[in-house]
């Protein structure tokens, strides 16, 4: 006989953990299913610290969506009891036609958000680590900083968990497929079955979102990496902002880092827009680091904050699992019948959102709608 519940949850990362939170404070029956254990490192909700900001040099149209999260974020650390979202300020830096700096400049405007521009001398005196090439600057966003995604999932499972949900861990999901009854959910020894599901399933969202071959969505290989400093205090977070970086001379990519979390021995830096390369296959994914991997990083960082001048101290592996242009994929489900709900193709700009999804996702599921525009992100633009 089949397990049965309102709501069933693939996926208890970042979108997942958050969905099934708030799906169980609004009363749902909850089921969270996950193949792995909580908070785990092989997918896309891990690495210590994620940037937080609100001035979106990727579209405009993010925006709302952001000042709705850091809302969530702030109510979320007050529940939790702990603080998840620590500002300590964002650099965009390139040159002024950059996709980082006018994109930030643009959305800023757009929402009359307040941020600074600094030249190379201004940017010079405030952080002296940084070394901009001539002809460069920087929009400072001084409400941004950064989140601490694997606390941030084990606080919203616990959460979850508080309000009634039942969370699976160690379970794989076999098939999803819509029935007379509800959506059944096959794993190796039973099968669940609800009205509704919500697919947050990440680099493996490919394999189960199949209920139309429609969605183009991969995964690809990135690896982020921590560097000694030579003078640590330089890089404490009262002293050193999150930043994220044009490369001259590289369309679309970008330098990013954080500073020196409390009771960590380095600083984390890393490529964002590194060339992807062919898409992986999630469960045979290359988790070993080498001189290929880093090398880029270090070479920039050489030159641009000579004070991480070295090869990392360590190096961790992570996917991002991605949709056509970037953008989100996030909505209910053309083939499904208003029965499946997507949180998927976060393309690696996506845990600042966690808290929001958790709310638009529980909005779809219960009403078939949300209150925010969602149109860019929804999976039907694929069918238009």
């Amino acid at each position: 006989m089949a397990t049965a519940c309102d709501v069933i949850v693939i996926g208890l990362g970042g979108m997942g953990s958050a969905a099934a939170r708030e799906l169980a404070r609004r009363g749902q029956r909850v089921i969270g299913i996950e193949q792995f254990g909580p908070a785990h490192p092989f997918g896309s909700s891990h690495g210590g610290s994620r940037i937080v900001r609100k001035a979106y040099f990727e579209s405009p149209a993010y925006v709302p969506l952001l000042m709705r999260s850091y809302e969530l974020w702030d109510e979320l650390s007050a529940e939790f009891g702990e603080r998840l979202f620590h500002r300590c300020g964002a650099l965009m830096i390139g040159e002024p036609t950059s996709p980082v700096v006018a994109g930030a400049r643009a959305s800023a405007e757009r929402w009359r958000l307040p941020y600074e521009l600094l030249d190379a001398a201004a940017l010079r005196r405030r952080y002296p680590q940084f070394r901009l090439p001539p002809g460069q600057l920087a929009v400072f966003e001084a409400d941004a900083g950064y989140a601490l995604p694997e606390s941030t999932v084990l606080a919203q499972l616990e959460l979850a968990l508080d309000a009634g949900a039942e969370l699976w861990f160690e379970t794989a999901v076999e098939s999803v497929e819509l029935g007379p009854q509800g959506v059944h959910v096959t794993l190796a020894d039973e099968e669940v079955v609800a009205p509704k599901v919500v697919l947050a399933t990440g680099a493996w969202a490919g394999q189960l979102a199949g209920l139309d071959d429609r969605l183009p969505l991969a995964a690809t290989r990135q690896t982020v990496h921590w560097f000694a400093a030579a003078v640590p205090d330089d890089f404490a977070p009262d002293r050193f902002p999150v930043y994220l970086w044009d490369v001259p001379g590289e369309q679309y990519v970008q330098l990013y880092g954080f500073p020196r979390l409390p009771g960590e021995d380095a600083v984390k830096a890393a490529l964002y827009r590194a060339p992807k390369g062919e898409p992986v296959d999630p469960d045979r994914l290359d988790r070993t680091v080498t001189e290929r991997d880093y090398g880029p990083a270090r070479e920039l960082l050489a030159r641009s904050l000579p004070g991480l001048d070295g090869p990392p101290v360590r190096s961790s592996v992570c996917m991002y699992p991605g949709a056509e242009g970037d953008d989100f994929v996030l909505g209910v489900h053309p083939g499904s019948s208003g029965r499946v709900v997507l949180a998927v193709g976060f393309s690696g700009h996506g845990f600042k959102f966690v808290p929001v999804v958790g709310e638009i996702v529980a909005d779809l599921v219960m009403q078939g709608r949300s209150r925010l525009d969602l149109d860019f992100l929804a999976p039907g633009r694929f069918w238009r």
